[in-house]
């Protein structure tokens, strides 16, 4: 039995994706409302599948899913116009409401690219530092919350069809 986070802000959405999930006997799932059990379960674990929504309790699964490790996958259930706002390539997306068979087939497609290592590629370290200390620059700057600065640079990023390390990259020149 292979072993899944299954990850929302709502515990009802996490009990409810968990019992479709199980009732399968192919997986066994761990429930968490916020980006820091899921960094905390998959790490101590060594999980390499997170199923989400759009957001969690302290950040949005986006911004989770450059934190995780290179071997995770990440499949994010929420409706369309969420889904639209995400512009990281390499989460997997399904709009919501979703259908018992189509979240089965997604996530146990998922799993078998997790288990093959073909998860797609994330940010360097580099890319990171410089997100990082652009975030750093907007909160000392604009006194933004780390949250707002990160939401800051994604939305600049998707509105010039721009990479968001790129867009970092950018705002530190900048100052």
């Amino acid at each position: 039995m292979r072993q899944i986070v299954v990850a929302f802000e709502r515990q009802s959405n996490c009990d409810r994706l968990r019992e479709a999930l199980e009732s399968t006997g192919e997986f066994s799932c761990l429930t968490c409302r916020s980006a820091a059990q899921v960094k905390r379960t998959v790490a101590k674990l060594r999980l390499d599948l997170v199923v989400c929504g759009f957001k969690l309790t302290d950040e949005s699964c986006e911004t989770l899913y450059f934190d995780l490790p290179q071997r995770c996958a990440m499949l994010m259930v929420a409706p369309q116009t969420q889904l639209e706002l995400c512009a990281a390539p390499g989460i997997f997306k399904l709009p919501a409401p979703v259908g018992r068979g189509s979240l089965l087939a997604s996530v146990r497609m998922l799993a078998q690219l997790a288990q093959t290592s073909q998860a797609p590629a994330r940010r360097s370290q580099e890319e990171k530092e410089l997100v990082a200390r652009a975030k750093a620059l907007l909160m000392e700057q604009d006194g933004m919350t780390e949250a707002e600065a990160h939401r800051w640079l994604q939305k600049r990023s998707m509105d010039h069809g721009a990479r968001l390390a790129d867009t970092a990259r950018q705002v530190l020149e900048k100052f």
